[in-house]
């Protein structure tokens, strides 16, 4: 098959690999439709995050058509389109028994190579994957819109382990794609005043068309704070810099919370006298515990409109192109889909 391979950080090829074979009864065979690029494959792509070690088929969002069945797997049919989870979670484990399959023991995460494991990715024609983290597409759901089921579950991941109490202002710091899906299943929420934050004007303007009450940016926050009152009541956290944390915990309220999924930087500052004077809960949200379901039951009714994020979509053959312009920031793209077949 075709694939993307990352053979050294920062140069990707498009080549021919091995076909992915079923191994286990509870396996089955993907010919994937699309494949979203991750900002973790950006950050990855020049080797910062020690996630991405070479030779890698990076992508974990994703979505196609069931193509084989292992022996043991039910529930599902060939021909039957799907997509699936960026985590394998064992299942058994302390935190998979409790609900937490995020936190497993034993997780590994698809198009990830580190110090634990190494795991091919769906930047290729074929994935394998197992069936207890796929989930079938309901109807009228496009492959390219599925694709965009991982972070649509990173961002209800987050609000759902975050105390949002009714008519509360919330305020979210950065409006990349995971803060602008954040504002766009907030808005289905009963929440109060909803304000977006982000240096740039135009992604300040697409956060207002996401459903923002207001947007603002962080470097003009001396004159603008006065428009907090009190402060925020939660706070989301979408970026993972010291610069934007320090925002984030500027603009919360005394006994309010902040929920940091932002995760490009290993280590941050923290104004940890700010977090104690004025009892700030810190919160992490790490991927997805279950949200699959509650993702696509809301893009299927267009609760959450994914395909106005997607900046472009184009071959898989033009990985090299589409991640540099990510990765070095250029015509401002959001979300690009990569397709790995022409048909």
């Amino acid at each position: 098959m075709k694939a993307l391979l990352m053979e050294t950080y920062k140069k990707v090829i498009y080549t021919e690999v091995p076909d992915p074979v079923i191994t286990g009864p509870h396996e089955v065979l993907v010919r994937v439709k699309a494949v979203s690029i991750c900002g973790s494959d950006v950050h990855g792509f020049d080797g910062s995050t020690g996630r991405r070690k070479p030779p890698i088929i990076m992508g974990h969002e994703a979505a196609g058509e069931l193509v084989a069945l292992g022996t043991e797997v039910t529930g599902f049919q060939v021909g039957e389109g799907i997509t699936f989870d960026s985590t394998i979670y064992c299942g058994h484990c302390f935190y998979c028994r409790n609900g937490q399959v995020n936190l497993c023991e034993h997780r590994v995460v698809l198009g990830v190579s580190c110090d634990e494991y190494r795991r091919h990715g769906a930047f290729a024609e074929y994935v394998v994957v197992p069936d207890h983290i796929c989930y079938r597409l309901p109807p009228g759901l496009s492959y390219q819109e599925a694709a965009l089921t991982e972070p649509v579950g990173v961002a209800a991941h987050a609000l759902r382990i975050t105390p949002v109490g009714l008519n509360e202002t919330v305020a979210v710091v950065g409006a990349g794609l995971i803060g602008l899906l954040l504002i766009q299943i907030l808005r289905t929420a009963t929440v109060g005043k909803l304000i977006a934050l982000d240096t740039d004007p135009a992604r300040r303007k697409t956060a207002l068309s996401s459903g923002a009450d207001a947007a603002l940016d962080p470097g003009d926050l001396g004159t603008q704070i006065r428009d907090f009152g009190r402060g925020v009541d939660r706070v989301f956290e979408a970026v993972g810099a010291t610069a934007s944390i320090k925002t984030a915990i500027a603009i919360t309220r005394k006994g309010g919370s902040v929920t940091l999924i932002g995760n490009v930087s290993p280590s941050i500052e923290l104004p940890l006298q700010s977090v104690v004077s004025r009892q700030i809960s810190l919160l992490g949200s790490c991927a997805i515990a279950g949200e699959y379901p509650i993702a696509l039951d809301l893009m299927a009714r267009k609760r959450i409109d994914v395909g106005s994020l997607i900046s472009k979509q184009a071959p898989l053959r033009e990985g090299q192109i589409w991640l540099d312009k990510l990765y070095n920031r250029e015509d401002n793209l959001l979300k690009v889909v990569l397709i790995p077949r022409e048909e």
